[in-house]
This record gives structure tokens, C-alpha cells and sequence, in this order.
């Protein structure tokens, strides 16, 4: 049984546009991923780490716990030995509370890569290799969270060029979320049940290669 880590945020834990509620765990893409990889004969075991309002290295003034660096070396060690991590991060760093852009965002996750590569794993467990999602771009927020996201539209340009330059700097796959999905029609940011569904699955094929290997 290979185990794989979501490390992301509200948009891979399923919430449901302009609700607090939540998809189901076959309903969401981390979910979807793991059965289509059983319907290819692969065991994988997909753990969910994913938490409303997480940054890639940056603080929340008004939550406490959303910076993604802090305890991501743990988390790695908690959970070894990994087949692969998954990182789909940036969206909030892009809030209206934040001055950040793209390239602030692919610096944060440059970090988290750092974070992953250096975390105290037990003796002779492998370093796991690491997938970079980049996620669809913001479009125009709509709904409650309107204020928070606003002017993300334009801060999020050039996020996944941003993301696949550094990926192939530090050696990690690289997969533009954007190629399969745009982001919810309901509320801009997040992702509707058909857009999960279309996603997994799109990982699902990038993935099992990475696991065969």
C-alpha cells in the first residue's frame, strides 16, 4: 500500500461554494483520485491534509495556524514513508489582506519543498518526490468571501508559469490545475463537485505513472 499526502487548503477539503458544508470524501478530488488509482489495480492510500485559509508561508492576521511552513517537516515524518506528496497552495496567499502576487506564492512553495526535502524522517525511508499543483486561477469572487478575495483575479497572473519554472528548478513534477478545470462559477475561488470529479481524475493519470516508478 503506497500512501500519498495532499498537503492544500479549502479547495482539496472539499468545501462547498457559498456554504460551510462539505463534499463527501469520493466527491472531492483527493477521493476521486484514490478510486480511479484502485480502478487501475494500484493501491494508494491518499491522506487529506487540508485546511480552510492555509498560505504556503504566511499568516493569517484574524485565524491562527494557516501558515503552511509551520509543522509541515512533522506532518512528513508523522506520515512516512510517502510515495509522493502533493502540494496545491497559493490561492489564499493571494487575499485581499496580503500584498503578495504569483511569484510570492512560487516562493512559498519553494519553502514548503525545502520543508519536505529536510523533515526528519526515520533512517532509511526514502525522501518522498513531490507533485506541484498550480491551482486555477482566482476569477471574479463572488458571494461572503468577496471582500477577502478581492482583487485576487489580478494578483493571481502568471501563477501557473510561475509555479512550473520552479518546479523544474528544484526537480518536481508539475501539474496546472487550469488544464482541466477553471475555478467554481459559483463563487470564483473554490471548486464545484463536477470540477473535483474533473480534476482527480486528471491527477489520477499524472499520478499512477509517479507511483509505478
Amino acid at each position: 500500500m503506497q500512501q500519498v499526502l495532499v498537503y492544500a487548503d479549502s479547495l482539496s477539503w472539499g468545501i462547498v461554494p457559498l456554504t460551510r458544508n462539505r463534499l463527501p470524501f469520493d466527491r472531492r478530488w483527493p477521493g476521486v483520485m484514490e478510486i480511479a488509482l484502485g480502478e487501475r489495480g494500484m493501491k494508494v492510500r491518499v491522506i487529506e491534509d487540508c485546511l480552510n485559509g492555509r498560505r504556503t508561508v504566511w499568516d493569517d492576521p484574524f485565524k491562527p495556524g494557516r501558515n503552511g511552513l509551520a509543522g509541515l517537516a512533522q506532518r512528513i515524518e508523522a506520515n512516512s514513508p510517502l510515495a509522493l506528496v502533493i502540494l496545491m497552495l497559493g490561492t489564499n496567499d493571494l487575499q485581499s489582506m496580503h500584498p503578495h502576487n504569483a511569484w510570492h506564492a512560487a516562493q512559498g512553495i519553494a519553502a514548503l519543498v525545502n520543508a519536505i526535502r529536510t523533515a526528519p524522517i526515520e533512517p532509511g525511508m526514502p525522501a518522498p518526490p513531490i507533485l506541484v499543483v498550480a491551482p486555477p486561477p482566482v476569477e471574479t469572487p463572488k458571494g461572503p468571501l468577496a471582500p477577502k478575495f478581492a482583487g485576487a483575479e489580478m494578483k493571481c497572473a502568471g501563477l501557473a508559469q510561475a509555479y512550473r519554472e520552479l518546479a523544474q528548478s528544484l526537480h518536481c513534477a508539475f501539474f496546472d490545475a487550469a488544464s482541466v478545470t477553471r475555478s467554481s462559477r459559483v463563487d470564483g475561488v473554490h471548486l464545484d463537485e463536477d470540477q473535483h470529479l474533473a480534476l482527480g481524475t486528471a491527477l489520477a493519470g499524472a499520478v499512477a505513472p509517479m507511483l509505478a516508478d
